[in-house]
């Protein structure tokens, strides 16, 4: 037999032993038989080419880099064929794609600030973020709080005493989202239309309804010819898209130092009222403040409690429960 032969006789061989093979154990032996690199049938066959004349050299040499390719390849797809799973399994198709496992599930206060965010985002609003410790400006005499307005007391708020030093001031966790206006109303010409959410900070007693951190909305629309009616309006449509077609919005009259007229805002959702934060027309003073004309500009600002409207959304009676991390009940939301 010459060496043609014998190449097509180990071909052949090879290719059968590689269509018998029923696992990746005895994939691994008849590579070893074959092509293996010490006792390999192919290095046997290596050895007789060096026997050839010069003249068949290159026709065997051919020949041997096809028969050692073709059986590489059957072994390699032999190998994948027996590593994929049994297509079919009980009436399962295991190789078809996997559903995507979910990894817990988003808090129901988050839930409620993505919500608050895309139900502002259609009616026009840009959502603008602003920091947590804030400096005595901008979290009161910017929103025309005087020095000895009782909203000041170091018992009403979180006033940090180190960062007071170097800073010409105090520094506290602001106690309201009414900041993030200031400082955007600081940095944009109007119209602005804004609204921002975060955590806001009062020593408040924790009981069932209150907690000495919790989330707000803010809202903020500064233009020409801006209107009470405008607020209404606007949060009668907030309330509508998060509550539901029978919600229904009424005004009370109050009084805010940054916003002229100011009014609390109640919601009814069923039988039941439920105060849901404040509102108002920025005062003219805060409109100076930031280099505003209120000869020629008017706005409206509000701020929502989360809390509470997640909590009238959920059934929820307790805002303790939101911050107890119990598995048991943040797993129904």
């Amino acid at each position: 037999m010459n060496l043609i032969e014998t190449l097509d006789t180990y071909q052949q061989e090879a290719l059968q032993a590689i269509s018998q093979a029923q696992d990746a154990k005895a994939v691994e032996e008849v590579r070893i038989r074959f092509l293996g690199k010490k006792k390999g049938r192919l290095k046997e066959i290596q050895q007789e080419l060096s026997k050839a004349s010069r003249e068949e050299r290159p026709e065997l040499g051919r020949r041997f880099n096809l028969a050692k390719q073709t059986v590489e390849q059957a072994l390699e797809e032999r190998k994948n064929e027996l590593g994929k799973p049994e297509k079919k399994t009980d009436g399962i198709d295991v190789t078809l794609p996997g559903h995507p496992f979910s990894m817990g599930k988003r808090h129901p206060i988050s839930q409620t600030l993505s919500e608050f965010k895309e139900i502002a985002g259609r009616l026009g609003f840009d959502i603008e973020d602003g920091p947590e410790v804030e400096d005595d400006y901008h979290n009161f005499v910017a929103l025309n709080i005087p020095k000895d307005h009782p909203a000041r007391d170091p018992l009403d708020n979180f006033y940090l005493a180190v960062a007071q030093a170097g800073h010409g001031g105090p520094w506290l966790l602001r106690s309201q989202t009414s900041t993030v206006q200031i400082r955007v109303m600081e940095q944009t010409p109007p119209p602005v239309r804004i609204i921002s959410t975060g955590r806001v900070y009062r020593p408040d007693t924790i009981d069932a309804t209150h907690s000495c951190m919790f989330h707000q909305m803010e809202g903020l629309y500064v233009d020409t010819d801006v209107t009470m009616s405008h607020l209404k309006t606007v949060l009668k449509m907030i309330a509508t898209e998060y509550l539901g077609d029978d919600v229904a919005i009424r005004f009370r009259p109050s009084f805010f130092p940054f916003t002229e007229p100011s009014v609390e805002v109640d919601m009814q959702w069923g039988e039941t009222w439920l105060e849901v934060g404040g509102a108002g027309m920025v005062d003219p003073n805060v409109l100076k403040a930031v280099g505003y004309d209120p000869e020629k500009v008017s706005g409206f600002a509000f701020g929502l409690g989360m809390e509470r409207l997640c909590m009238k959304r959920y059934g929820i009676h307790d805002i303790r429960l939101l911050y107890e991390n119990d598995v048991r009940f943040l797993s129904q939301f």
